[in-house]
């Protein structure tokens, strides 16, 4: 099945072009069947290749997603147009009422910020503790990622003196994991953070799985069933080209590590990673076809209920 997006977003014209299945919405509509819902609180600074890169992934799955593009209330992005976030994306206080089988967050350029720094710290804390009553599963993404786990438990992060820049080799630790199903025992993921959580933090707090890490680079994927989280601090969603024009933005100041040829940035980087990316978006939107309630207004209540009964 595709994906529904609207007709006009930008990303629309990239997948078609890729071969990509994508909805119209008025076909949408004429099909007899409940398509998963999914939100994304999209914060990356360059919002419509972080849709496109995101909508690739979820529109690879055999089922229909409809997608939904959020954004902080009250915050105004800088890098991308007002006509493109009031035509396509919706306040959270708009949506704070609905409900989504799943529910995607991203990273942000805040991550060197405590996170009380943030301007939009108490709003995302809000937004966390919707997810625990409106969505079946969540994604967390890189900085999203470590600001749910401080949330939730208190873990902290810690500023590294140089940049976590590259490709990465990451070891499959719970291969039995839904998560992890396909993949192999070691995979290389694309890494972009000036920040990190240790293993001792996380290991001291109940109920939390290390999924996969890096001697280099260190944690990568967290599971919290109990808060029906998933936590990925890397980037199996980027493109190919994208640690080059990050490495280009910052002036060239550093080189990210076993990505270009022979270390050469004049070579073109090849994709490694691009089959588990797709893998772990199937596995987890597979996990939440297998688990979310059918009626959609049940969403939080269910969840609630096997909660308690933990």
């Amino acid at each position: 099945m595709p994906i529904k997006i609207p007709d006009t977003l930008p990303a629309r014209r990239v997948l078609e072009a890729e071969g990509v299945a994508v909805m119209r919405e008025r076909d949408a509509i004429r099909q007899d069947i409940r398509p998963l819902r999914i939100g994304l609180l999209n914060l990356m600074p360059d919002k419509i290749s972080t849709e496109t890169q995101l909508a690739r992934l979820l529109a690879a799955t055999p089922l229909q997603i409809e997608l939904t593009l959020v954004r902080i209330t009250d915050h105004v992005a800088r890098n991308t147009s007002a006509d493109h976030m009031a035509t396509f994306y919706r306040p959270w206080s708009d949506v704070a009422t609905n409900r989504y089988d799943g529910f995607i967050i991203t990273g942000a350029p805040v991550e060197r910020l405590a996170f009380e720094q943030v301007s939009y710290w108490r709003e995302f804390r809000s937004i966390l503790d919707w997810t625990q009553t409106n969505v079946h599963r969540c994604l967390a993404l890189c900085w999203a990622a470590q600001a749910a786990l401080y949330h939730f438990h208190g873990t902290p992060k810690h500023e590294l003196q140089r940049k976590a820049f590259g490709v990465f080799a990451h070891r499959n630790l719970v291969p039995e994991s839904p998560y992890l199903r396909g993949f192999a025992d070691v995979f290389d993921v694309p890494v972009s953070r000036w920040t990190e959580n240790v293993r001792a933090d996380v290991q001291a707090t109940a109920g939390l799985t290390i999924l996969a890490e890096s001697s280099e680079s260190g944690l990568c994927l967290i599971d919290d069933p109990r808060r029906r989280m998933l936590h990925m601090f890397n980037h199996l969603e980027y493109d190919t080209k994208t640690l080059a024009r990050e490495y280009e933005r910052d002036g060239a100041s550093q080189l990210p590590l076993n990505y270009f040829p022979s270390d050469d940035p004049a070579l073109r980087p090849r994709n490694r990673w691009r089959s588990h990316g797709h893998l772990l978006f199937g596995n987890w939107i597979n996990e939440i076809y297998q688990t979310t309630p059918f009626d959609v207004d049940t969403i939080g209540a269910v969840t609630a209920v096997d909660a308690a009964a933990e």
